[in-house]
């Protein structure tokens, strides 16, 4: 099961969030998340009126709509890659145990903040989109996808181009959370099981012949 450690870093970081004077931008990301995931529609007003701060405050922070958005996909990736650090460094010796601990941070953050993803993808490839998005982007899975050369030069895994191999990998896992996000599982489905047998096959396909 997913540790506790990097379940309190995915559930915790939101909780953390609670207004009080100088924390505005981190209650209106809060509450614009919380937006998001229900579908509903984002205005700077509402957001204003749910913090209980005049309607022009917001503004401090965020020219329009569409800043909000880009800070909001900035927020998004910093926290997937704390979350994605912290399961590394607690992780299992070698490269199952790596895999496994990015294979499970990565799909419990990936449902459990599935509308947020979607905004954090849409908004790494526009070209208007600031440099911090792209910048926390690529941080934020850095760190996981060296593995994949480190595990080479450990001869625990096939050669070839180890970005190429992390591709693929990630792939099948982004895949699995798609899956689960559409309502594709069975309700009695067991998310951690299905990525421990993911990673597993992933681990076999990738081991020297």
């Amino acid at each position: 099961m997913l540790s506790m450690a990097t379940s309190n870093m995915l559930g915790g970081v939101a909780s953390a969030r609670t207004y009080h004077h100088g924390n505005l931008r981190a209650t209106l990301l809060e509450h614009a998340e919380a937006a998001l995931a229900a579908g509903s529609e984002l205005s700077l007003r509402e957001l204003a009126r749910q913090a209980g701060v005049s309607h022009g405050a917001p503004r401090r922070h965020f020219a329009d709509k569409q800043a909000l958005l880009d800070a909001l996909a900035l927020d998004g990736f910093e926290r997937l890659g704390a979350a994605l650090a912290l399961a590394e460094s607690t992780a299992a010796p070698g490269f199952r145990g790596s895999l496994l601990a990015f294979g499970r941070t990565y799909v419990h953050f990936a449902t459990e903040h599935a509308a947020l993803l979607e905004l954090m993808y849409a908004g790494k490839h526009r070209p208007d989109i600031g440099e911090g998005v792209a910048r926390a982007a690529d941080e934020a899975f850095a760190a996981s996808f060296s593995l994949f050369a480190a595990a080479q030069a450990a001869g625990e895994i096939v050669p070839g181009d180890p970005e190429r191999l992390g591709t693929v990998a990630f792939a099948a896992l982004h895949g699995l959370a798609a899956i689960a996000n559409g309502g594709m599982l069975s309700p009695d489905a067991d998310l951690d099981v299905m990525v421990d047998e993911l990673v597993d096959r992933l681990v076999l396909g990738l081991a020297p012949r």
